[in-house]
């Protein structure tokens, strides 16, 4: 389980194609001496687990199966590509963002990356089968960031993003065209399978 609060950024080393699936290197700073084997880590908004891990060349790696890669846009990167990093959460530490669990439900696309004074517009489109899994002012996830949708059309979401998180994550580096994976807030989910099944 996450929050959607990036720690860190992550850059990619190397993807590495393994028969249908891949495995992920990435150069993950300070954060590489306080991972351990088998640990849960979000890399943009997916939960990965760590297969090694190297604290002296500051590195991790994860295996990507081929559903991750069919589900998510972690097949897109590229060396130097960078990635949003978060651990899973520790039990008694502060919960800001939102219920993130680092299953992504698709991929988005980028409409609209835009300055707006000091504060960025970024304007994703609504896949029509996840349609009613967001409403104004909820949260959701892109790239494994906890945002808030400022406004909700039938076809996209907005956010906007303060400085703080351009800074932080990799959004600084999205351009439009660009593929976000999303998560769609968890309680909405279940709240639109508990109507499928009362129908």
């Amino acid at each position: 389980m996450f929050t959607g609060l990036v720690e860190t950024t992550g850059k990619v080393i190397s993807l590495e194609p393994r028969g249908e699936s891949a495995r992920l290197t990435l150069h993950v700073g300070g954060m590489a001496s306080e991972l351990v084997d088998g640990e849960s880590v979000a890399v943009n908004g997916c939960c990965l687990t760590v297969t090694t891990k190297d604290a002296t060349a500051q590195t991790a790696s994860f295996d990507l199966l081929m559903q991750t890669l069919k589900v998510t846009s972690l097949g897109d990167l590229q060396t130097g590509s960078l990635v949003n990093l978060e651990r899973a959460m520790s039990i008694g530490a502060r919960f800001g963002g939102h219920f993130v669990q680092g299953h992504v439900d698709a991929t988005v696309k980028v409409l609209d990356w835009s300055a707006h004074g000091q504060d960025h517009r970024l304007e994703v489109e609504l896949p029509p089968e996840h349609r009613g899994l967001i409403i104004p002012k909820g949260s959701i996830c892109l790239d494994g960031i906890s945002l808030t949708a400022a406004e909700v059309s039938d076809t996209n979401v907005v956010c906007w993003i303060i400085p703080h998180t351009f800074q932080l994550t990799n959004l600084h580096t999205k351009k439009p065209g660009d593929r976000l994976n999303v998560e769609f807030d968890m309680l909405g989910k279940y709240v639109r399978e508990l109507m499928r099944a009362m129908k």
